[in-house]
């Protein structure tokens, strides 16, 4: 079972637009938010990021049942590497 993906985004950022691309390459699952839309998962990018609502943030719920990651504008390797716990 591979772990889950959450990106927070917005629909102009265009770093969450190339690692979604990446993620999609490489057959990695993944669940959007759109942080403009949403104000509950906005509140959470803004925790996570010393109150600022920097994308993509994404939480990784790894493999295995580890502890959940959180990595702002992460890189694919950073992803993958969190997926596998």
């Amino acid at each position: 079972m591979q772990g889950s993906v959450t990106m927070y985004s917005t629909t102009w950022c265009g770093y969450c637009r190339r690692l979604k691309s990446q993620m999609d390459r490489e057959g990695i699952a993944y669940t959007e938010i759109n942080i403009e839309l949403d104000p509950e998962s906005a509140a959470f990018v803004e925790k996570v990021n010393n109150g600022n609502q920097t994308v993509p943030t994404v939480l990784v719920a790894p493999n295995g049942g580890g502890e959940d990651v959180v990595m702002t504008n992460p890189s694919l390797k950073q992803v993958q590497q969190a997926l596998a716990g």
